[in-house]
């Protein structure tokens, strides 16, 4: 799909450090503007189609009209905070995923730095990811993720995607079909369409990297 192994040792090159706080990521949105128009209508229209939606489906959900919504996805029309918000809360993403300190800068579409990653999540579940890709309108999307000691996946799910993973630190066991499978750093695995599920049964936190096409978040 990828190369995976030249993805992988590229990508194991990159700094360990775990993300900022859950509560930094959030006072970030109150300072950082905006992603540039065109950049968030390629992050939400691939949000929509990482659920199978039509603009018609998205626009309902939103109380907007498609046309509106059409406008958004083509760089055309930003939307208001609310509709921000609304968005965010749809796709199970904080809002300050919408802001970036660099969206004007003209790298920002090729290169991501360490420390202008955008928060996926937030800490309370045990889980923090965060988007080491441009956006989300390419045809996979890499993901930093930080499993913190003890945590588990609250329930086993199914993707319709092909998701290859590399363990940086610590150790994750993964279940993939009932199968289970101890991940220790410089383990590596891939997974499509199978039932899946996770738990960190070690003391420290599990740091791995995560590609997945097509994007999902």
């Amino acid at each position: 799909m990828l190369g995976g192994k030249r993805v992988f040792q590229m990508l194991v090159k990159m700094e360990k450090q775990p993300n900022a706080s859950s509560s930094a990521s959030s006072s970030a949105s109150a300072s950082a503007p905006l992603r540039s128009t065109g950049q968030i209508g390629s992050d939400i229209r691939a949000l929509r189609r990482s659920r199978n939606w039509t603009l018609s489906d998205l626009a309902d959900h939103l109380e907007r009209s498609v046309g509106w919504l059409s406008q958004v996805e083509r760089g055309v029309s930003e939307p208001a905070l609310e509709d921000i918000r609304r968005i965010a809360g749809l796709f199970n993403l904080p809002v300050s995923f919408f802001f970036s300190s660099s969206s004007d800068d003209p790298e920002s579409q090729f290169v991501v730095r360490g420390d202008s990653r955008r928060s996926m999540s937030d800490d309370t579940k045990g889980l923090v990811e965060s988007l080491l890709s441009p956006d989300l309108g390419g045809a996979f999307e890499i993901v930093h993720s930080v499993f913190a000691p003890g945590a588990r996946c609250p329930e086993p799910f199914v993707r319709q995607s092909e998701e290859a993973g590399y363990v940086i630190e610590g150790s994750l066991v993964l279940f993939i079909d009932g199968d289970r499978f101890e991940l220790r750093a410089g383990d590596s695995f891939r997974f499509a369409g199978e039932t899946v599920s996770w738990v960190n049964e070690g003391t420290v936190p599990a740091i791995l990297i995560w590609v997945i096409a097509p994007p999902i978040y």
